[in-house]
C-alpha cells in the first residue's frame, strides 16, 4: 500500500502543518520535539483521558478511527499473530485484532512480569466482550503469559508515538520501552525483517525529525496510521538488530528480570553479553547533547510530587492526596543508584524555580535528556525545588554545564551548588525540616519555605535533631 491522504478539514492540516514546523526548528532535541508536541495537543485541546499528555502517549481524539485503518494494512489480512502495545490510544487497534479473530499480543507493563501477555477472550465473546479485552483492565483479566519458548510469530507490531516524520523516525514518550520489547522479540526469534512496524498518531504528531537524533537501538515505523491518512513511510534505516549488552547495565538488568534470561540465553549461544558500565554520575561531559538511550529505562523512578500539608494535616496524608509522579514515590527522596562503598562523597546541585504542575517525571525527562543523570534525586515539587546528588566535584560541574538554560513549562531552572556540603550525609539529609528548638528563629526552614531560587543553607555549628521523614509507596500516575 502507498501513501494517501483522505480529504480532511483545512484546521487538521494547519494544525499538523505548525506542530510540524514548531517541533523541526533547528537543532531541536528528543525532548524538544516531545515538549513542543505535548504543549500543542493540549494547547488545543486534542487529547481525551487521561490529561494532561505530558510523558505520555497521547490518547488523542480520533484514535479509534486512526486505529481502525491497521485492517487497511495487506500485512494485517495474511498476518496471524499480531503484537499491540498496551497504551489507551491503541485499544482501537488492539479491539480490531480480536474482532479479526487473530492472536493478540500485549507487552508486560514496563516488562515487569515477562515479555508478552497472550490476550484470550471468553468463549462466545460479544462485541463488549471483546471491547472490555482491549482495555487494560482486559488485558489483565483476560491474558495468559508467554515464555521465551513459546514459538511466536510475529508479522505486524502496533506502538504508540509521541512523534513520527514521514521518513520513519520515531520518537516514544523517553522510556525506550518500545525499542527493547522491540529488541527482545528480535532475540527470542519472534520478528524479523519483514515484519511490519506501524504507529497511530494523530495529524499534528507527524512531524520532521532528524535523522541525526535515530540511534541504532531506535525502533523505526513502516506505516503511519492518522484520523485522515494512511503514510507508507518506505523507511530504510534499520530496525534494532536486538539486544545491544554494552547498553543495558546491572540497574536495569535487576528492574527486568526477562532481560536476565535472554542474556543467560545469548550467553549460552556464545554472544558477547558484556554489561555497560555507567559512568560516573551516570552523565558525560557537557556538550552537544542527544537523549542518552544507552540507558532507556534508567532507574529514575522516583517519588511522586507531595502536597504541601495544610496546617494540622500529616505529610502522611498529603502524600496520598498528592498524586504521583512515578513509581514507588518515597516521601521526598529518590534512590537512583545504590552507593559504592568507599566512593567518593556526593555532592550536591540544587535546582531551583521549579513552576507549579511540574511532575517529577518530567524532570526525570529532562535529565536524561541533558545527560545529566544523579545518583540520588530528592523531589520537593511543592517547595518548587529539587536536589541532584553527584560522585563528586566533577560530576557536579558537568551537571551544572549541562542544565544551564534548562526550560520546563516555560520557566527556566535555576541550577546550582547546594552550599551546605556534606561528604558522607544521607542525600537529602540537609534539606529536611529541622525540629523547632527555638520560637526566636529568623530564618525558615527550608520544607515550610516555597523556594525559587536561592539555595538551602544550614545553621552552622548547631546540630539539631533530623525527625525521620514518612514514608509511603504511592501508586504510578
Amino acid at each position: 500500500m502507498g501513501s494517501r491522504s483522505t480529504a480532511s478539514a483545512p484546521g487538521v492540516m494547519g494544525d499538523m502543518a505548525m506542530a510540524s514546523t514548531a517541533a523541526a526548528a533547528s537543532g531541536a532535541t528528543k525532548w524538544d520535539i516531545r515538549k513542543k508536541v505535548w504543549d500543542y495537543i493540549e494547547a488545543n485541546n486534542l487529547a481525551n483521558f487521561p490529561r494532561p499528555v505530558h510523558n505520555r502517549i497521547p490518547n488523542f481524539k480520533g484514535a479509534h478511527g486512526a486505529c481502525s485503518k491497521v485492517s487497511e494494512l495487506q500485512v494485517f489480512s495474511r498476518t496471524n499473530e499480531v503484537k499491540v502495545d498496551p497504551d489507551k490510544p491503541l485499544e482501537g487497534a488492539r479491539l480490531m485484532v480480536l474482532q479479526a479473530k487473530k492472536t493478540l499480543l500485549v507487552p508486560t507493563p514496563r516488562l515487569r512480569t515477562g515479555l508478552f501477555n497472550k490476550i484470550i477472550p471468553p468463549q462466545g465473546a460479544s462485541k463488549e466482550d471483546l471491547r472490555v479485552c482491549s482495555t487494560s483492565q482486559g488485558v489483565k483479566d483476560f491474558s495468559v503469559p508467554i515464555g521465551l519458548d513459546a514459538k511466536v510469530k510475529v508479522d505486524l507490531v502496533v506502538v504508540g508515538s509521541v512523534a513520527v516524520s514521514e521518513k520513519g523516525y520515531r520518537i516514544g514518550k523517553g522510556e525506550g520501552f518500545a525499542d527493547m520489547e522491540y529488541a527482545m522479540m528480535v532475540a527470542m526469534g519472534a520478528v524479523n525483517e519483514s515484519t511490519v512496524v506501524a504507529t497511530v498518531v494523530h495529524d499534528c504528531q507527524v512531524v520532521d525529525i532528524s535523522e541525526d537524533l535515530i540511534e541504532i537501538h531506535d525502533l523505526t515505523v513502516d506505516y503511519i496510521l492518522t484520523p485522515t491518512r494512511v503514510i507508507k513511510t518506505g523507511c530504510t534505516h534499520p530496525k534494532p538488530p536486538g539486544i545491544i549488552w554494552s547498553k543495558i547495565d546491572t540497574d536495569m538488568l535487576e528492574k527486568i528480570p526477562i532481560l536476565k534470561k535472554l542474556r543467560a540465553l545469548e550467553q549460552e549461544a556464545g554472544k558477547d553479553v558484556t554489561l555497560n558500565k555507567s559512568p560516573e554520575g551516570g552523565q558525560r561531559a557537557a556538550g552537544p547533547r542527544t537523549e542518552p538511550r544507552s540507558d532507556p529505562k534508567r532507574d529514575l523512578k522516583g517519588p511522586s510530587e507531595r502536597r504541601r500539608p495544610k496546617e494540622g494535616q500529616s505529610e502522611e496524608v498529603a502524600a496520598r492526596r498528592g498524586g504521583g509522579g512515578g513509581v514507588g514515590g518515597r516521601g521526598g527522596e529518590s534512590v537512583l543508584e545504590p552507593r559504592a562503598a568507599g566512593q567518593a562523597p556526593v555532592t550536591t546541585v540544587y535546582l531551583g524555580n521549579i513552576p507549579a504542575g511540574v511532575r517529577v517525571s518530567e524532570l526525570k525527562s529532562a535529565l536524561r535528556e541533558r545527560e545529566a543523570v544523579p545518583l540520588r534525586l530528592t523531589w520537593q515539587g511543592a517547595q518548587h525545588r529539587a536536589f541532584l546528588d553527584y560522585a563528586g566535584q566533577q560530576a557536579a560541574d558537568r551537571a551544572l554545564a549541562a542544565l544551564e538554560g534548562l526550560s520546563i513549562h516555560e520557566h527556566t531552572l535555576q541550577p546550582e551548588l547546594a552550599k551546605s556540603q556534606r561528604g558522607d550525609r544521607r542525600p537529602g539529609q540537609a534539606h529536611r525540616r529541622r525540629s523547632k528548638t527555638s520560637a526566636n528563629t529568623a530564618a525558615a526552614t527550608p520544607d515550610n519555605t516555597t523556594t525559587t531560587g536561592a539555595p538551602v543553607t544550614d545553621k552552622p555549628k548547631t546540630k539539631r535533631p533530623t525527625p525521620k521523614r514518612k514514608v509511603e509507596n504511592l501508586p504510578p500516575s
